[in-house]
């Protein structure tokens, strides 16, 4: 078994020709070879279930026999590989696949892809890179593959980065979390672009801090990456989750905020917080109009006129989040972001105490940071009557964080089900109260138009909500009771 280091980048098939005329490279003579492979599994799909693939290679005569696994960051994978004599996979050859015993096996999906191979030496490592166009296959489906990988052979993972962010100056790569694998399996399912939500996050005790933030990273980005099909598709949810995982990995951030202060990481955080600002409008407009201005519709005409506006502040909304994928920040944005969750400065800072942060055991650092964080959420729940609209919605904030960070140590303690229960209770009630408050911003926005039949649309919502915020407030006071009577389950 070893571990592969390698960067994935997508690109036009234009830009491959386009690398191969760098000055780095032209003078750098390919090795050229057509490579089909076979991807197998069982009738039930067991080893996509147990994050593994398995494929047969086909380059010439040989037949290379191939296991992988995810690894623990972003660039790495988990690999076993061994000739074999057939076409057909033998399970009795690597580790992971004698668990298999007399499981059927078939053939799933294959790509068939043309390569064009780059051995580059810098300062001292060696690293392969690898232009790869052809076609992903599953049944009659066809997918095309146009892609470039970095693999690291030996040497430095510092001048892999190195070597990406060369490239990425020159042609427009965007970062590609997506192995062939994955992208083959969606084929022959026939899945269609969609909202994706958020995998569970599985640390171990054992971890350091640092390796902690490097699975939440790679979860969290792989969270947002994994949405863009449906943003780009004008997908309500799809913009959702997208800044459902954008606050996550803000919320990562958060948690490790010491561990993070240098200028590199200050940067990629505030390019997260650009793009949930680009997202924000599209779905808060969506939500505001499905929620509560479509019910009220057959109450009054003037609703149609409010929801015809709002309809068309919403629609803006997507276009303003589409435009802000399509372009170049986004796509420097997620490239940086992966290439500093593995290699950033964050990693290499030499001050003692710094070090010491990221060598920390995670498990008791877990226990401190969400001790620390849940009294600051009981003071300010037992004031809750008295508090302001922006104390109400610091405090909301508080607990979304510290649900997240529940989330995202899950895997080391148990009995989490009550407080997670209560925490999101009493966050969904603070939400509802929010809401109100936003809606009354709005609706000022609106009147200050001097619409008269917007205006008397509007006063109806807001009128309506206003009789529901008396109850959301003792709903919320209620919940907020039972996070504090509860016994915190890390302690």
């Amino acid at each position: 078994m070893a571990d592969e280091i390698e960067i994935k980048l997508a690109v036009p098939p234009e830009a491959l020709k386009a690398v191969t005329r760098l000055d780095w490279l032209k003078n750098t003579r390919p090795k050229r070879k057509t490579l089909r492979s076979v991807y197998f599994d069982t009738p039930k799909l067991t080893l996509q279930g147990k994050g593994l693939t398995l494929r047969v290679r086909h380059s010439g005569k040989k037949r290379l026999q191939t296991v992988k696994a995810e690894g623990e960051g972003v660039f790495t994978r988990r690999e076993w590989e061994c000739e074999i004599a057939s076409d057909r996979p033998d399970i009795t050859a690597l580790p992971p696949l004698k668990k298999l015993k007399d499981a059927k096996l078939k053939a799933v999906f294959e790509t068939v892809v043309t390569r064009s191979i780059f051995l580059l030496n810098l300062d001292g490592s060696e690293i392969e890179l690898a232009l790869d166009h052809g076609t992903l296959k599953a049944g009659r489906r066809r997918a095309p593959i146009c892609e470039i990988e970095l693999e690291l052979k030996s040497g430095s993972v510092e001048k892999l980065i190195a070597a990406a962010k060369r490239l990425a100056d020159a042609v427009p790569a965007a970062f590609e979390m997506r192995a062939k694998s994955s992208r083959g399996y969606a084929l022959a399912a026939g899945e269609k672009p969609g909202p994706v939500g958020a995998n569970d996050i599985a640390l171990d005790e054992e971890m350091s801090c640092a390796a902690a933030f490097r699975v939440l990273g790679k979860e969290t980005l792989r969270h947002i990456t994994a949405n863009e099909d449906a943003v780009r598709l004008g997908q309500s949810e799809g913009v959702h989750q997208m800044r459902v995982g954008l606050r996550r990995l803000r919320a990562a951030f958060s948690l490790f905020k010491e561990m993070l202060a240098d200028p590199q990481s200050q940067a990629v955080k505030a390019e997260l917080k650009w793009l949930t600002g680009e997202l924000g409008p599209a779905r808060d407009l969506d939500v505001f109009v499905r929620e509560s201005v479509t019910p009220l519709e057959e109450s009054a005409r003037e609703m149609t006129l409010l929801k015809k506006d709002m309809e068309q502040r919403r629609d803006s909304g997507f276009s303003r989040a589409k435009a802000a994928l399509a372009s170049e920040r986004y796509r420097r944005l997620i490239l940086d972001s992966a290439l500093w969750l593995e290699g950033g400065a964050w990693r290499r800072d030499g001050d003692l105490l710094q070090a010491a942060r990221r060598d920390r055991p995670v498990l008791s650092f877990a226990r401190e940071v969400l001790t620390a964080r849940h009294k600051k959420i009981v003071k300010n729940a037992k004031a809750l009557k008295t508090l302001d609209t922006l104390q109400r919605h610091k405090l909301r904030i508080a607990i979304k964080k510290q649900r997240y960070a529940g989330e995202f140590f899950a895997a080391l303690f148990t009995g989490k089900k009550k407080m997670a229960a209560a925490l999101e209770k009493l966050q969904d009630t603070l939400g509802r109260l929010n809401d109100f408050s936003t809606h009354k911003k709005l609706a000022g926005e609106i009147v200050g138009k001097r619409n008269a039949q917007k205006s008397y649309a509007i006063g109806i919502v807001t009128g309506h909500e206003g009789v529901k915020f008396a109850a959301s407030m003792r709903a919320a006071i209620k919940s907020a009771r039972v996070v504090k009577t509860l016994k915190p389950y890390w302690a």
